[in-house]
């Protein structure tokens, strides 16, 4: 797919960089894109807003107000069906990362309900320095793509990372992320994520520390490449705004079970991330339960089982995947839940790797599916990792279209 027609806000911070971004915004044009460029005022020193005024046949705006007027961030932020943030000093990640918004291309980005694309330039020692790798990790983890950056000449003199992309690879970047927009266009997808609480009275729940951070990243990646993603999502502090996710809360696992089984017969995807309660009282007390001398007693029932029960019934052109959390024979339990859950993948995470599990912005999982194969991915974003998830999904479907 082409840019042609494609709504692109070019965002250019101070760097001498920006002295390739006339180029890079002639490339857009050249493409077919409707380009709007805003600038910060260190930006302005280094490449001229005439210029690129010319080039983008729109006025370069360098500031939300020109004297006359007022330019509207939001509305920028709402149109564009992309936005990239080129070159991206030092100084303007750590401000992403941050939320701090004192000019122009920061107010647009927290605007944007779009994709945002990121392309750092800074010497390497600041590119290597570990503020700037935590900046890096936060934007990424917020669903931002960071375009890597060269290795070569800098402006200091220095041999080394640092340098912005060239503005081909960027176009490049671009290209692909909407010829990807449109890999499951017409898919109908059931993401669950989250916990659930079991009520044991008004007060008390049984529960577990899941926030739901990895499902709401796999239903953006689904919804990235196209789906309509229908999202539900235990007790969570989290919220998720994007026009192709409806959102659906629940509380308890029959609650969660419920939810599925009303859109599971619609949908052609369906990915199980939620942390499920496996047992709930037998018995919800109606009042607060009391402190007893003798301790207390509670009987528990099992959950149902919605894994299990939607592979069961799963049908032709139907792909399920699961997930799998565990502390021991991690291999050995996430094959068997393969087989005995008639699951087409499953995502297997272990509590033992650093960095992976609850609360924390990245993981570390191991792919398994019906086919036999097992794909170890490296500890990285949650984003990233959903990515990589939606893209087995997508092979998987499409050799079950060619089988």
């Amino acid at each position: 797919m082409s840019l042609a027609g494609k709504r692109i806000v070019v965002g250019i911070t101070g760097s001498i960089a920006a002295y390739k971004m006339p180029h890079f915004v002639r490339l857009l044009v050249k493409a077919g894109a409707e380009v709007r460029v805003v600038l910060t005022s260190s930006a302005a020193a280094f490449v001229s807003p005439l210029v690129l005024s010319t080039l983008s046949k729109w006025p370069a705006l360098a500031g939300v107000s020109d004297g006359a007027a007022w330019n509207n961030h939001v509305e920028l932020g709402l149109w564009a069906d992309a936005m990239i943030i080129a070159p991206c000093s030092a100084n303007t990640l750590a401000k992403l990362a941050n939320g701090i918004c004192d000019n122009l291309v920061c107010a647009v980005y927290l605007s944007a309900r779009c994709p945002v694309f990121i392309a750092p330039a800074m010497d390497e020692d600041m590119w290597l320095h570990a503020t700037t790798r935590k900046n890096v990790a936060i934007v990424s983890a917020n669903g931002n793509t960071v375009i890597p950056v060269g290795v070569g000449d800098l402006a200091s003199g220095l041999v080394g990372p640092g340098r912005m992309a060239e503005p081909e690879d960027m176009v490049e970047a671009l290209t692909n992320y909407f010829r990807d927009s449109a890999l499951l266009t017409g898919v109908e997808a059931l993401v669950t994520a989250g916990p659930t609480y079991e009520r044991l009275d008004p007060v008390r729940f049984i529960g577990n520390f899941s926030t739901g951070k990895m499902g709401m990243a796999i239903a953006e990646a689904l919804a990235q490449k196209g789906a309509d993603v229908t999202l539900v999502l235990g007790p969570s502090h989290l919220d998720i705004n994007h026009g192709k996710i409806k959102v659906l809360r629940v509380e308890s696992a029959e609650e969660m079970y419920n939810a599925c089984m009303t859109v599971y017969d619609k949908v052609q995807v369906a990915v199980l991330s939620a942390a499920v309660a496996d047992y709930k009282p037998v018995i919800t007390a109606d009042e607060k339960i009391k402190k007893q001398d003798d301790g207390l007693y509670i009987e528990l029932t099992k959950t149902k089982d919605i894994l299990a029960t939607l592979g069961k019934i799963k049908q032709p052109g139907q792909t399920l995947v699961g997930f799998a959390l565990e502390t021991r024979q991690e291999m050995e339990y996430a094959q068997k839940k393969l087989v005995d859950k008639n699951a087409d993948m499953i995502v297997l995470n272990s509590l033992r790797d650093e960095g992976a599990g609850f609360g924390v912005d990245t993981n570390k999982v191991t792919l398994l599916t019906r086919n036999g194969a097992i794909k170890a991915l490296p500890l990285q974003s949650k984003a990233a990792v959903a990515g990589c998830i939606v893209d087995e999904i997508i092979e998987l479907r499409n050799h079950e279209t060619t089988v």
